[in-house]
């Protein structure tokens, strides 16, 4: 990560203090001067993401707080293998560990199932793309942690892109695809990217018409998925194809294999299983 914004400052303030609360009680145990050193190991093999912001906890709790990183992020980490050391003030450490970890656990398993994608679609043109099924107020992170696993990022919010799906679609009924899209290219500068998704060949066809700067087909099998692709061509008209809906690491590949340039897949984010990430104080030296 190239910073920490104010918004992200934000963020991690407001995950201690959901943590810590007035005081960490138990850490009041330890003596005040008393001293350890701790590394960070991956139970599990997996991508590294968010040492920037583990780091950064550690140094919101105390700046006296010694942190030394071993690995970087977008790095396959092998399990048992170190990815920090920290050293200092025992109760610091221990009082920081829980929110640092919650971070890299869950950025570590968003690189991590992005790669998984990325690798099942070596050797075709398709982009593994993530969504909008982020955790609220994550997204930043969560799209960092695509990035760190080899995946590309679709637009940041409804703000930064319009994307005409089967709700707009329906609510504007009275009218075809090709006006729809139509209309959104006249009302927003042309550096707006207009996506809209598509049902079914025909709806393909009003949406190359008018035309659209992607389509996304909406829950297409990989068959059908091929025939999109076929009529594209023979249409000569050449407008990227995303596939979005019921995508796995099962079936991924034979969608990627169809042809189309993207494919958005909302497991990126909205149902990660955390990597095992675990904080341990070293034995003193004698």
């Amino acid at each position: 990560m190239k910073g920490i914004d104010a918004q992200l400052e934000k963020l991690l303030q407001l995950s201690l203090a959901e943590d810590i609360g007035p005081r960490d009680l138990t850490s009041t145990l330890l003596p005040p001067r008393h001293t350890s050193k701790a590394d960070a190991i991956f139970k599990e093999e997996a991508v590294l993401c968010g040492i920037t912001i583990a780091e950064h906890i550690f140094r919101m709790i105390d700046e006296e707080l010694r942190f030394l990183p071993v690995a970087k992020d977008g790095e396959v980490i092998a399990k048992n293998r170190a990815i920090f050391y920290v050293e200092g003030a025992t109760r610091s450490i221990l009082t920081a560990e829980r929110t640092a970890l919650n971070y890299l656990q869950h950025m570590s398993a968003v690189a991590t199932k992005t790669r998984a994608f990325v690798e099942k679609t070596t050797g075709t043109e398709a982009k593994i793309l993530d969504t909008r099924k982020t955790w609220p107020l994550f997204r930043a992170l969560d799209r960092y942690s695509v990035r760190m696993g080899g995946g590309v990022n679709h637009r940041n919010g409804l703000y930064d892109g319009v994307l005409i799906k089967d709700n707009h679609i329906e609510a504007l009924k009275k009218q075809s695809i090709t006006d729809i899209v139509k209309s959104a290219r006249s009302k927003f500068p042309k550096n707006v990217a207009v996506g809209v998704e598509v049902k079914n060949l025909k709806e393909l066809a009003a949406a190359l018409a008018a035309p659209a700067d992607y389509i996304l087909l909406d829950n297409f099998t990989p068959e059908q998925v091929k025939e999109a692709v076929a009529f594209r061509k023979a249409q000569k008209i050449f407008i990227p194809l995303e596939v979005s809906g019921g995508v796995n690491l099962d079936n991924v590949a034979a969608y990627a294999q169809c042809g189309v340039e993207r494919i958005s897949v909302g497991a990126l984010t909205h149902s990660v299983k955390a990597v095992d990430i675990s904080l341990n104080l070293l034995p003193v030296q004698p």
